[in-house]
């Protein structure tokens, strides 16, 4: 199996050391098992953090506003003032900024900061960097300056900057998932309310294995406003019939199908696909505990299925990953993840026939698209958290 992930060099280790941080954070990526694109419908979605993290290294600088940012993987910086703050450069950038001017919308105070970032987080994955490079930037200068934020406050202005300053309308749950994860479970997360339980994630003897396409259709942002756009759409025209509904999570089933001839075709195959998907998530939820992972399989399936073919977002090189795993017994589900067009497949397999699978995966693969597939598995870890 090649790994995409990067190990920290001896270079990138004394760095880190000469730097001589007040404060190192942790802040993971996640993957999300089931509920894709209910997030911003206020639905449901069962995501968790992985143990593959960007890891930040902060100290204050003396300055009142100059503010450095490195990146030692793509050898890179970035310095700015926090009084004259623009969105001019690079959009990685852009998730810096509006993590500080959140901050600064919250009435809190900030001064001149230094910040090595270094991650292991597999690039292009749609395992969520954007999320654990704001979350992990707010906890670090919360702990640094001492701000007390609540992780509920961290996880919403890292959010709002996804929104502000990326463009980006996420919903909430990379975010929540990257600070509030815990080891070896999973969250079911009601995004409306915020409401959640922590599930026991006993899949043993499987695990989860990412299979990344490596590719990335330039579709994939400009299709995800669209989504939302469709969405929000068909809740205005339900609320003719339903006054009282503000998003798809009010809609049942029943009064979609009671009014899909007022629907132009697509938006209803869009609200039909949310509403399917947050009764998976329940479902999914029930197999778990009752440690039916045959049914939680087919649940994984049928969101393939569904973001296939009525939400639209999947590509031919994640169908053809996910119709080459029905022929293999070892794996129970499978389906794409995240926004779509393009990154990975999240595959539920046996871990005997991880190694002989991704061989197989990797051959078909090659064949049809000439495009070398990576591969690695990621388990449910712990979120954001301060190790030193």
């Amino acid at each position: 199996m090649e790994n995409l992930i990067a190990t920290q060099s001896p270079e990138h280790t004394a760095q880190l050391g000469a730097f001589r941080a007040e404060v190192i954070i942790n802040s993971p990526g996640r993957v999300n098992l089931i509920g894709e694109h209910t997030d911003y419908n206020n639905g449901f979605v069962m995501p968790t953090a992985i143990d593959k993290t960007i890891q930040f290294h902060l100290k204050k600088n003396g300055t009142t506003s100059q503010c450095r940012i490195n990146s030692l993987n793509y050898n890179t910086s970035y310095t700015y003032d926090l009084h004259k703050a623009t969105t001019d450069d690079a959009e990685w950038t852009h998730y810096i900024i509006g993590v500080t001017e959140e901050i600064k919308k919250l009435g809190k105070t900030l001064a001149g900061f230094d910040c090595m970032m270094y991650s292991n987080l597999p690039m292009g994955a749609g395992i969520s960097s954007s999320a654990a490079l704001e979350c992990g930037l707010a906890k670090g200068l919360n702990e640094l300056f001492d701000l007390g934020l609540t992780d509920l406050e961290i996880i919403k202005l890292s959010q709002m900057a996804e929104h502000n300053y990326v463009g980006t309308k996420c919903g909430i749950m990379d975010q929540f998932a990257s600070v509030m994860s815990k080891e070896n479970h999973v969250i079911q997360l009601d995004c409306e309310s915020l409401d959640y339980k922590l599930l026991p994630f006993a899949i043993e003897p499987y695990k989860l294995l990412l299979l990344n396409t490596n590719v990335s259709h330039s579709l994939s942002t400009s299709e995800y406003n669209v989504r939302r756009a469709e969405c929000e759409a068909g809740v205005s025209l339900l609320q003719k019939w339903y006054p009282e509904i503000s998003s798809l999570r009010d809609v049942t089933l029943e009064q979609l199908q009671k009014h899909q001839d007022a629907f132009e075709p697509v938006v209803f195959k869009r609200c039909e696909y949310v509403l399917e998907e947050n009764q998976r998530v329940e479902a999914a939820a029930k197999a778990l505990k009752e440690e039916n992972l045959e049914e939680f399989g087919k649940l994984m399936y049928g969101s393939h299925e569904g973001l296939q073919h009525k939400y639209e977002v999947s590509c031919k090189e994640l169908d053809f990953l996910t119709d080459f795993s029905k022929n293999h017994d070892a794996v129970l589900g499978c389906r794409m993840m995240g926004g779509g067009f393009g990154g990975c497949t999240i595959n539920l397999i046996h871990e005997d026939e991880i190694l002989t699978y991704i061989e197989a995966a990797e051959k078909a693969y090659r064949k049809e698209f000439n495009i070398k597939l990576t591969a690695f598995t990621a388990m449910p870890a712990n979120g954001g958290k301060r190790i030193q």
